[in-house]
């Protein structure tokens, strides 16, 4: 550790796990357990928009939404992430993390409810004006990745820094499972007032008029968790890492964290005078400096979340097919409109719970033990193992027989992604960078995580359809076949487990000795521009 480091960050690294921690993973936990809700919640009731907005008359089969317009529904919130990762990743270097991380969550509240109450009964109104306020939700969401994950590190002690930055992320698993849980009981309390036949039985009378409240009510809900936090937000000093590194500003530093550890930091105003600015030091994201000492860093923390992510959201196309395989959702004329969203949710709830949740968890235990690197490479050999597993023998899989087989495989894919690269992904670039440019950095690989789940989530809908276009769902041109798109798939996590070695292990470091700023420290004391900050 450089010897010019800021006592009052000392005193955090050093700091044992205590109370402030854990409210710390709350209040910014809580963030993701809304991001989580919101963006899962949208594949519960696509079905039921389906039936609502695009019934024909006379048809044999449910309403569905068209091709062009199920990717509006679902890939908005995407494309409103992106933009937002870069965006307030950005801005969170600028002004600081607490300011913006209030105006993150104001965005994702109101436009929470907005999604619910979109306009009108013409299905081009609804559906306009829903896709409107989901793109501003996906803004608010992705300036929560950045902001989140920067702030825990910048809070975090050492020795369980990777431990609490993950348990940030693993409240996704928490999303997921109350999303699933409220859309079972709304849709069940509506199906036992409103009775109403299957489909085939009487096509009309299967979406009964109230049907129509069930997706707002889900929808709008998304905004009660984030609300709660918002206080609690708005009351959290700005991390000390910004304010001395950023702001140079250590005494203010100072006082925060003696709050923030209840113990007293005293800083001697006599003795502070602000970090000087060494213009050798102060490099930027697009300087020369930044390309030699942290260029394949970045490189490797955006290729491998991308890489990452094409696996990961490409899961949603085989699940529809999985469930209809295994017998959990039966065929859409068979239900009416609630009970087939009661069957969605409950199917999702089971697969979470099985394989989602505990995943993240297993990283939480074991991520200051064994450390990023390995947990990542780990993650990554397996499901590049289980995705060939399931490919290369796909037609046996496919026989009803083996069904429950394909079925573990799956879930084995998506347990190494979480105990694996979907929380290593997270946790590794709010930790190497250095202050000035963690944020921006932070948001700048989830970004490229986004765009990687874009070409899962829609690349892989067109390339997963059948090579016979008779045989492809109505409106998509042929594919490749699911079973090749599984074979691309086994690919890109072998590329992804390559990457990795491009990735620094940060296990045990201070923030500072990763990004190298100890040494800034020292280059700036030979100039005479030291500040010195004692603990008492």
């Amino acid at each position: 550790m450089g010897k010019d480091q800021l006592q009052v960050l000392n005193a955090l690294d050093s700091a044992k796990t205590q109370w402030y921690h854990f409210t710390a993973v709350i209040i910014a936990g809580m963030g993701f357990f809304t991001d989580a809700y919101d963006l899962f919640c949208i594949s519960l009731v696509t079905k039921l928009l389906g039936r609502i907005y695009y019934h024909h008359e006379g048809a044999l089969k449910p309403g569905i939404l068209p091709p062009g317009v199920s990717a509006a529904v679902n890939g908005v919130a995407l494309c409103g992430t992106l933009a937002g990762q870069l965006f307030f990743g950005w801005l969170g270097d600028k002004l600081g993390r607490k300011k913006v991380y209030g105006m993150t969550l104001m965005l994702m509240v109101i436009c929470s409810v907005a999604s619910g109450l979109s306009m009108g009964k013409d299905p081009k109104a609804v559906i306009t004006t829903l896709c409107f306020f989901r793109f501003w939700l996906g803004f608010g969401i992705g300036g929560d990745y950045p902001l989140s994950a920067t702030i825990m590190s910048e809070y975090a002690n050492k020795k369980t820094r990777g431990a609490f930055i993950a348990a940030v992320f693993a409240m996704q698993g928490f999303g997921i499972l109350a999303g699933g849980l409220f859309a079972i009981v709304v849709s069940t309390s509506f199906n036992a007032r409103f009775k109403a036949p299957a489909y085939r039985d009487n096509a009309d009378a299967s979406t009964p008029p109230q049907a129509d409240y069930v997706w707002r009510i889900i929808l709008m809900v998304g905004a009660l968790p984030a609300g709660l936090t918002y206080y609690s937000r708005m009351k959290m000093p700005e991390t000390a890492r910004f304010t001395a590194l950023v702001a140079k500003d250590a005494k203010q530093a100072a006082d925060d964290m003696a709050k923030v550890l209840q113990q007293e930091i005293e800083a001697e105003e006599h003795k502070v005078e602000r970090i000087g600015e060494d213009e050798a030091t102060a490099y930027g994201l697009f300087s020369k400096e930044f390309l030699r000492r942290h260029g394949t860093h970045l490189l490797g923390t955006t290729t491998t979340w991308f890489l990452l992510d094409i696996a990961f959201y490409s899961q949603n196309l085989f699940q529809k097919d999985i469930f209809s395989a295994i017998g959990w959702i039966p065929q859409a004329e068979t239900m009416n409109a609630t009970e087939e969203v009661f069957r969605i949710a409950r199917a999702q709830t089971l697969i979470a719970l099985c394989s989602t949740v505990p995943g993240y968890w297993f990283t939480v235990a074991l991520i200051d033990k064994i450390g990023r690197f390995s947990i990542q490479l780990m993650g990554f050999f397996f499901m590049t193992v289980f995705m060939f597993a399931l490919a290369i023998p796909y037609d046996h899989w496919t026989h009803k027989e083996n069904r429950i087989g394909f079925v573990v495989m799956y879930s084995l894919t998506f347990f190494f992604a979480n105990f694996g690269p979907n929380a290593t992904t997270f946790v590794v670039p709010a930790e190497i960078f250095p202050a000035r440019v963690r944020s921006t950095c932070h948001g700048i690989s989830s970004a490229s995580g986004k765009l990687g789940a874009m070409v899962g989530a829609f690349g892989f809908l067109y390339l997963a359809q059948n090579k016979d276009k008779s045989k492809a769902d109505a409106g998509y041109p042929a594919g490749i076949g699911v079973k090749n798109s599984l074979i691309v798939l086994g690919f890109v996590n072998l590329l992804g487990l390559l990457f990795t070695f491009l990735v620094p292990e940060s296990k045990g470091k201070s923030l500072e000795e990763m990004s190298g700023e100890n040494e800034e420290d020292e280059a700036a004391d030979s100039n005479g521009n030291r500040t010195t900050v004692t603990i008492a």
